[in-house]
């Protein structure tokens, strides 16, 4: 993964940030990811590494090829939901990928 491009690190801080907000609601951790939740945020990280159009890549969900085994699809599906639920959902920059802004609930 080109870790210089702002595109390529957006992507990675939404998804590990989207993994956060669902390890700490459904499993009640604080800080640290428990072993399942580092275990689908290691997944994630190695599926941007290996994804074939890199800074020039859309959304996941937009995706014409989807990299994710069907179970770890589930996964960040649920994370994603569980997201949702965020009183500030609406400025994650995954799905307003111009800027630069994480939710309040985002924020470390």
């Amino acid at each position: 993964m080109n870790h210089n491009h702002p595109r390529m690190n957006r992507e990675a801080q939404t998804v590990e940030a989207m993994i956060g907000v669902y390890c700490r609601g459904q499993h009640g951790t604080d800080g640290e990811l428990c072993p399942e939740c580092a275990a689908l945020r290691n997944y994630a990280r190695q599926r941007l590494q290996r994804c074939p159009f890199q800074e020039g890549k859309t959304t996941c969900a937009k995706c014409p090829v989807h990299c994710y085994k069907p179970d770890m699809r589930a996964r960040i599906r649920a994370s994603l939901s569980r997201l949702m639920m965020c009183d500030s959902f609406l400025e994650l920059p995954m799905t307003c990928s111009t800027r630069d802004v994480f939710p309040t609930c985002l924020a470390p």
